[in-house]
């Protein structure tokens, strides 16, 4: 059985749970706006997700969702801004793949990355992309792992601050081609984005979300998506394995986050609200413009979404380690 699917299995066997416990607590909740904290840039991938989702989760909520974007830390101060919120379903994290790469890539921190907060559901789950500069001399994943092997720290290879998901496809980009790089963390993945396409910097690993644009625009070069299918927005641009590069695979969820103590009413209430969101043919249409898509409902539930998250803590801890790379 595969991961996900014993995922799904576990969370099948939970349903019951999703019952909730104080009929009082829902049905008052909630009376006033909510803020759902981005801990990242306004303009990257999490934020342009978050956003989509906030608003029609505002609409079925009755109230207005205020997105918030509390950057810094590879994303965890905006995690411990909400870890250390009062537990009352009025702030809200969305946050990606970096929830199950903290607890390992930061040894010191204010919070419990693992055991400080609820689930709410996960999102959609994003496909990265290995780009380069529109003038970088390769046509291909195989000349670009030549060139990179041959120039080594000669090349700047961008990402949008350490812990984000651009830096952990880099670590494992380079690890999986052995070669180490230069790297150029920024404050977010626009600004680097910006650089990347202005000729500043080499080469970047980020997700379709903030790319597909750029590459269709012909403002980057293009040479692999990193999951074991191609992309429906890029179908020209081969999987990392069709390239050259079998293994390479990296996606980046997302996913709504309480802090700890939250009741169980609100968060499912909180995640009926989200799989709403995610049937809206509107926000599918969006996703699909940036190149992904929304996970099935029985994925935006608070039970998947904890199996999946500690799944991933386990999965990440054995590979950071490794690399021997902290954030602190």
């Amino acid at each position: 059985m595969t991961r996900r699917g014993a995922l799904l299995a576990g969370a099948a066997l939970a349903a019951p749970a999703l019952a909730p416990r104080l009929a009082g607590a829902q049905s008052a909740y909630p009376n006033r706006p909510i803020s759902m904290i981005i801990p990242f840039a306004a303009g990257g991938p999490t934020d342009v997700v978050a956003r989509l989702c906030a608003e029609v989760m505002g609409r079925e909520l009755g109230q207005t969702i205020v997105v918030e974007n509390v950057g810094g830390a590879g994303g965890t101060l905006g995690a411990q801004r909400v870890a250390q919120a009062r537990p009352d379903g009025y702030t809200i994290l969305c946050h990606h793949i970096g929830m199950g790469t903290t607890p390992s890539l930061y040894r010191r921190l204010a919070y419990d990355a693992v055991n400080g907060f609820e689930t709410i559901g996960l999102i959609t789950e994003v496909p990265m992309t290995i780009i380069a500069k529109k003038d970088f001399p390769a046509t291909n994943l195989a000349e670009l792992v030549r060139v990179l092997k041959e120039r080594g720290h000669g090349v700047n290879l961008a990402n949008a601050g350490v812990g984000a998901a651009s830096h952990i496809c880099g670590l494992l980009f380079q690890s999986a081609i052995q070669t180490q790089l230069t790297t150029v963390p920024y404050r977010g993945t626009a600004p680097a984005m910006t650089d990347l396409m202005g000729g500043t910097v080499d080469v970047m690993c980020d997700q379709t979300t903030n790319t597909t644009q750029a590459i269709q625009a012909g403002s980057v070069k293009a040479f692999a998506v990193t999951t074991g299918t191609r992309n429906a927005a890029l179908p020209n641009l081969p999987t990392a394995a069709e390239a050259g590069l079998p293994g390479f695979e990296v996606s980046v969820w997302h996913g709504l986050y309480a802090p700890k103590g939250t009741d169980a009413a609100i968060t499912n209430r909180l995640s009926k609200a989200l799989q709403t969101a995610l049937a809206d043919e509107r926000l599918k249409a969006r996703f699909a413009e940036l190149g992904t898509a929304p996970v099935p409902p029985e994925q935006a539930t608070p039970e998947f979404h904890r199996r999946y998250w500690q799944a991933d803590i386990a999965k990440w801890r054995p590979i950071i380690q490794a690399a021997g790379q902290y954030a602190d």
